[in-house]
């Protein structure tokens, strides 16, 4: 699982940083991706039912992993991102939406920062849509694995004690939402890596996946090189692995964020697994794409409803070329894109500077990526339709302060959803 800087440092005292560094090396979590580890908190409490698969145009299943904080020039120069490029396509103009890591997973779930900029534990509306509702409407199954989160449906901050402390909340793309870790059969779907490997094993993955890895196996604490070898243990042998990458499914591998600030948040993307037709393999997408197109790709492929929000913004919300080209979706052509590297400039209910607004209502003006489509609106609870007038819908009050940074030290969160962990009662009878 490996160790970050600060806590080698932390052992080895007064040892120069550089003999340090050079001891940060990954160590397999287990033989190998499809076999349980004990370096994951637990057993796997159950196997996932094997779901009706819905056809897609494309692909029938997408699996998104995400990585941490990279340039694009530093993970292109890595040899293991070299070698993958040649086995798929390589996005060069791919970017995240912000700083820092934050609103980028609420962007991509959600299709919107909602003026997000910092990593605070914020909880959104049970009546605020995401992508699992665009899924579920149609009958997608879908499910999140997360490296090192203590138990399914987990909804604490980081724990403070190892092995836990390697899971992030943070970093995690449908952490806040009320909508999925309030209902049980939904939290369920929140699930750890020992669960991966039993889903992986039963060919049971669903056709919807979010992989994180931990903090380390992530670059987030460590380095590119670092990650790379979490790649080759984990993504390079399930590359083979028809369980994980049958004829129709699409593998994205992706960063949150860049490194370098001044810099306009571009960060390597690949697009990989069997659903990328060989003549492309080895190819370049210089389309200019960023997390929304997370949203509006299994849009089109499936036609799926939209969310009103950003996936409905044509700048920002381009489809991977070989999609597009393949469902007769038109991108645009963005010659002067956006600056998405700010932090906290944009107003909204979760932002840290003071411009804080109440949630709006999804426009339901807007045009879906898929043509057919119409804008999702969740009434769960009941939106006053008055307030549609306003552009704004109601405000349900947050566990915890948006304006606020979760102080790590305390520890009364942790502890109250850990006892939750084990007295767990989420199994397969919620789905």
């Amino acid at each position: 699982m490996g160790y970050n800087v600060q806590r080698l440092l932390s052992l080895l005292g007064a040892i120069p940083l550089v003999l340090a560094a050079q001891t940060l090396v990954f160590s397999n979590p287990s033989n190998s991706p499809t076999e349980p580890s004990s370096n994951y908190v637990g057993s796997s409490n159950f196997t996932l039912p094997r779901a009706n698969r819905v056809p897609g145009e494309v692909f029938d299943r997408i699996i998104i992993i995400l990585l941490e904080n990279t340039d694009f020039a530093t993970a292109n120069s890595t040899p293991t991102f070299q070698q993958l490029a040649k086995e798929g396509i390589l996005v060069t103009n791919y970017h995240g939406v912000g700083h820092p890591s934050e609103p980028n997973y609420v962007a991509m779930a959600g299709g919107d920062t909602f003026g997000l900029g910092s990593d605070a534990f914020v909880d959104a509306p049970e009546n605020v849509s995401t992508i699992v509702d665009l899924l579920e409407e149609r009958g997608i199954s879908w499910a999140s694995y997360q490296e090192n989160m203590p138990c399914n449906g987990y909804n604490g901050m980081t724990p403070s004690s190892p092995p836990n402390e390697f899971y992030q909340r943070k970093h995690h793309q449908l952490a806040i939402w009320n909508s999925v870790k309030l209902r049980p059969r939904r939290a369920a779907l929140l699930r750890n890596m020992n669960d991966f490997a039993a889903d992986i094993n039963a060919n049971a993955l669903p056709q919807f996946v979010y992989i994180t890895p931990n903090i380390d196996n992530d670059a987030h604490d460590t380095t590119i090189e670092f990650a790379a070898q979490w790649l080759q243990f984990f993504l390079i042998p399930l590359l083979k692995n028809p369980n994980f990458n049958d004829d129709k499914t699409l593998v994205v591998v992706t960063f949150d964020e860049n490194e370098t600030g001044p810099l306009n948040n571009n960060v390597l993307t690949l697009l990989l697994g069997n659903a990328v037709p060989q003549r492309l393999r080895g190819t370049v997408d210089s389309t200019y794409l960023t997390h929304y197109s997370l949203l509006t790709t299994p849009q089109v492929n499936w036609g799926l409803d939209c969310l009103g929000r950003q996936d409905t913004n044509k700048t920002v919300a381009n489809v991977f070329s070989f999609v597009a080209e393949q469902v007769g979706f038109r991108n645009q052509v963005v010659t002067n894109p956006p600056l998405t590297n700010g932090t906290g400039t944009i107003p909204g209910p979760f932002n840290p500077n003071g411009m804080v607004t109440p949630f709006e209502a999804p426009n339901t003006r807007a045009q879906c990526a898929n043509s057919r489509g119409r804008v999702f609106v969740n009434n769960n609870p009941p939106i006053n339709p008055n307030l549609f007038a306003n552009g704004q819908c109601p405000q349900v009050a947050f566990s915890k302060d948006p304006n606020v940074q979760w102080n790590p030290s305390v520890d009364a969160k942790i502890a109250e959803e850990q006892a939750k962990c084990e007295a767990s009662t989420l199994s397969i009878d919620s789905l």
